[in-house]
């Protein structure tokens, strides 16, 4: 990476005109990006060529062909390529829009979402915008999902690349449905784009999709998961390939894709905004992976379970747009780097997101900048047990999000939500609100809990609104006595073990994100195979003695039995007509329950349990956090004795080798003690 590159990307974000690069990085960026992407600068205007089924989208630059009346992208012109997607697919699998919906209590459908008419929007030289519709009607009930669905297709002058969104509506009087799962898919040429790109630290040659089947790859305990035994490529052997090592959270998945390198050619997704994405900045989505495929997800359950599935009553009328997202591509000359094109990507994607909200999509549904709101403030912390005074909440992640419960965020999944992330002085600034209510929720790296503003927010177009300063007071009764990890949404600090040789995928050896590995659950069993862990306070350290899942034990072929983990921890006194406080922060729950006991893990009863809880999954879909959850558990001081104390934490399910927990962060205060 260059170091013009580099101060432009460090600038970028915030760039006010600081002494670093004196106010010139976003006018570095804009003229970088023309300069490294290699395709001609034409100034042909755009050009929008009609067929019998066809409709073909043609700036000079990119050209692309859609079915018609169905939207479906059957061929992306670009650089002497004929066609960057997969021509041996059916031309209904190339590049689509997909949803997975059931009517409520039904069957799941898969649905590759076709138009049944088409008319153009905008036909100029500085822009096409073409539509494609399916409109609903009861004859069709059972068979579609009770939406209409008006699916968008943009492109520009002298553009490499097109834009994309749909707008989706259902009418009060249509029946009920439960929306799963909907996206954008492309396939693209395996002969041609072999080389993955995710994130700076995430990116290899890929497995063809030849690998997973035919005798070359063996699943594993569930079908995304394939040992490559005999890949094309023998280097891969004894790999695991698993889409769910590509998973990012929606903060950090705005640009990922592939590069062909013959000739060299980068095709690119970049999301510009979360806005449309379900679940907030922590959600985790899949990327790109092995087909080659990339997606563009807007609406999924992953690493969260049915409670991210939106349910629609009959009578509900529900709108929502889904994008638009930025289908890029580059290219360049023979002998330079190839992945020089990733820098490049990013680089657009940056200047996409500060082109946010675009203004040239014609529906009105889709608010432009002059027709949405922003809220600015200040969040601080309050906590007297660290502090006689507020404590600035540096890094602080503040949205606006539909009204509901603290922490409802997460499972948020019909409107839209509005994230930034607090400067170190604790000032946020959320920009470009849709007009609306919401509620203003928060949560800062290193305290526990969920912040909500009580009173409802109404953004009206053009408004600026002062919120001044915010004061958070997390979960807090008493002193801490001791703690274990770090309050920060993720068991990422905790134990992770090296992957069984066998099960070994390369790219995370010695990688920030090794979780991802396929099968550390099993590892458990290997270090613990009859006695469960022991962590001792002020003897133990929780980056070697706390392995990142409590997982069940391997006992035989498709059993197992549940684990009993054991704290251990010294106290000198005991006030025994005092209540102490235990906070077990969970980052992931996966049909497991927690059971918490004190100095007797014999007890019938248990002093505390959740229940059956969680639907993350994030253990097999290698994740290292799901849905936060926090408990708060009263300990009475009879409980206790002067000397050593053990807390026994016990998840007895045991059905299957994926349920458990991953815990966030652990906490015991001592009684209150006097302001």
């Amino acid at each position: 990476m260059t170091s013009t590159l580099r101060r432009i990307i460090d600038c970028f974000s915030d760039c006010s005109g600081c002494k670093t690069c004196k106010g010139n990085a976003r006018q570095d960026m804009l003229n970088m990006n023309q300069d490294t992407n290699c395709a001609p600068m034409l100034t042909q205007g755009v050009r929008l060529h009609i067929q019998d089924r066809y409709v073909v989208m043609d700036n000079g630059i990119v050209q692309v062909s859609l079915s018609k009346p169905g939207g479906i992208v059957t061929g992306i012109r670009y650089n002497g390529i004929d066609n960057l997607l997969e021509v041996r697919n059916k031309e209904t699998n190339r590049g689509y829009w997909d949803l997975h919906w059931n009517e409520i209590g039904g069957k799941g459908i898969f649905d590759v979402i076709q138009g049944t008419s088409y008319r153009v929007i905008v036909e100029n030289e500085e822009q096409v915008e073409i539509s494609f519709t399916r409109t609903w009607n009861h004859s069709l009930e059972g068979k579609y999902i009770p939406l209409n669905i008006d699916k968008r297709f943009i492109m520009l002058r002298g553009s490499s690349g097109f834009y994309s969104y749909a707008i989706y509506e259902h009418f009060r009087e249509w029946p009920g449905f439960e929306l799963g799962e909907t996206r954008i898919t492309f396939k693209l040429r395996k002969d041609k784009f072999q080389y993955m790109a995710v994130a700076d630290n995430r990116q290899r040659y890929m497995p063809f999709p030849d690998d997973r089947s035919n005798g070359r790859g063996i699943p594993l305990a569930y079908p995304e998961a394939v040992l490559l035994v005999n890949p094309l490529d023998q280097r891969l052997t004894g790999e695991v390939d698993d889409k769910y090592q590509y998973s990012c959270e929606n903060k950090d998945l705005r640009v990922h894709g592939w590069i062909c390198f013959d000739p060299p050619v980068g095709f690119w997704q970049i999301t510009p905004s979360d806005e449309f994405r379900s679940g907030g900045p922590l959600k985790q989505n899949l990327s790109s992976h092995v087909g080659p495929t990339t997606l563009a997800m807007f609406l999924s359950s992953h690493y969260a379970g049915k409670y991210m599935v939106p349910q629609f009553e009959a009578g509900e009328p529900w709108k929502k747009v889904f994008g638009p997202i930025f289908m890029y591509f580059n290219s360049a000359a023979y002998g330079n780097d190839p992945l020089l094109l990733w820098e490049d990507a990013k680089i657009k994607m940056m200047v996409e997101v500060q082109s946010w909200p675009y203004s040239f999509p014609a529906s009105e549904d889709f608010p432009k900048s002059e027709q949405r709101g922003n809220a600015n403030g200040r969040i601080l912390i309050q906590d007297r047990y660290i502090s006689n005074d507020c404590v600035i909440a540096s890094g602080a992640y503040v949205g606006l999000a539909p009204p509901g419960d603290t922490g409802s965020w997460q499972m948020e999944s019909k409107n839209y939500q509005f994230w930034t992330q607090a400067n170190e002085n604790g000032f946020f600034s959320i920009r470009n609100i849709r007009p609306g209510d919401y509620n203003l929720y928060a949560w800062v790296p290193g305290f526990i809990g969920d912040y909500r503003h009580e009173a409802v927010i109404t953004i009206i177009s053009g408004c600026n609104i002062e919120m001044g300063d915010v004061i958070y007071e997390p979960p807090r009764d008493g002193p801490t006595l001791w703690e274990i990890g770090i309050p920060d949404r993720s068991a990422a600090e905790f134990y992770v073990p090296d992957p069984d040789p066998k099960y070994i995928n390369r790219l995370f050896v010695n990688h920030t994100d090794r979780f991802r590995q396929y099968g550390l659950w099993e590892r458990y069993t290997e270090l613990y195979p009859e006695g469960d862990l022991v962590y001792k306070i002020g003897v133990s350290d929780y980056r070697k003695d706390w392995f990142f899942a409590q997982v069940v034990r391997k006992i035989g072929d498709n059993a197992y039995q549940g684990t009993t983990w054991k704290i251990k921890f010294e106290l000198d006194n005991v006030d025994r007509n005092g209540i102490y406080k235990l906070r077990v922060a969970l980052a992931s729950a996966t049909l497991a329950e927690l059971q918490v006991r004190v100095n007797d893990p014999n007890s019938n009863r248990p002093l505390f349990t959740t229940g059956l809880i969680g639907r993350d999954n994030a253990i097999a879909r290698l994740g290292i956090h799901g849905i936060y959850k926090l408990y708060n558990v009263d300990i009475p001081g009879t409980r206790f004795v002067k000397g050593e104390n053990t807390i026994f934490l016990k998840q007895p399910r045991c059905n299957s080798p994926f349920q458990g927990f991953m815990y966030d962060y652990i906490r015991l205060e001592g009684p209150p003690t006097p302001c």
